[in-house]
């Protein structure tokens, strides 16, 4: 007989709040800005390579974003693109970086619920002091036994954080993207739980291990409790 559940790990963005919207936006602005230059889709192609190239430099988070789009409007203007835009952009990149929270709905109730019976771990990638801004406005600090804001989720990582937790066998991890918050979970032997959001950055995208005996998918995190309750010991 396996472990029963007894730690579980919360993804942040798009899963307990929304985020993936403000960058949609901010990504509407930034085409708008450089429509003489450049159409839309070419201008999302090179923006979202400028994005893939810079994550070993910047990591995930408006800031990295933000350097991205500079860079893009740059490259496809061949330098020549006005002041006034690079003023817009970094603009537009504080805005999202004071962006109120808007909890994603179910999560408060549900994390309240669950922090009576098992270990509450956030564990999020992307700006240290973005994340911690949007924590603190979340207002689900307390409920989180341990926080982990990390430069990238890695099986790694996610050994770790459920280490100090009766270790990961014990450990689930809920969150919205597969390439983050599910693959590396499973591949270190966790319980991972897919809650899809309407809006996902296509880097995360990936193909679900629908075959794998610890992965499920949900519909949103108000049927979480329930998934709980009827996980088999394996």
């Amino acid at each position: 007989m396996g472990a029963k559940v007894t730690t579980i790990g919360f993804d942040a963005d798009d899963t307990l709040w929304q985020n993936e919207q403000f960058f949609q936006l901010t990504q509407a602005r930034f085409t708008a800005l450089l429509a003489d230059f450049a159409d839309p889709d070419h201008l999302s192609e090179r923006l979202l390579a400028a994005e893939r190239r810079n994550l070993g430099h910047y990591g995930f988070g408006i800031k990295g974003f933000t350097l991205s789009m500079i860079e893009t409007a740059l490259d496809v203007t061949d330098g020549k693109v006005p002041g006034h835009v690079i003023r817009a952009l970094v603009d537009a990149g504080q805005e999202m970086l004071s962006h109120p929270i808007e909890l994603l709905p179910h999560a408060k109730r549900v994390i309240a619920e669950l922090a009576r019976s098992h270990n509450i771990l956030l564990i999020t990638k992307g700006d240290l002091l973005d994340q911690e801004r949007k924590l603190a406005q979340s207002g689900l600090g307390d409920f989180f036994d341990g926080i982990e804001i990390v430069s990238d989720k890695t099986p790694a990582v996610y050994l770790s954080a459920f280490a100090r937790f009766g270790g990961v066998a014990q450990g689930l991890m809920v969150g919205n993207s597969l390439r983050s918050d599910v693959l590396p979970a499973l591949e270190a032997g966790a319980w991972a739980i897919h809650v899809p959001h309407t809006l996902t950055w296509s880097y995360e995208h990936a193909v679900p291990p629908v075959d794998h005996l610890k992965f499920r998918t949900l519909g949103d995190l108000s049927q979480l409790p329930n998934c709980l309750a009827d996980l088999p010991q394996i």
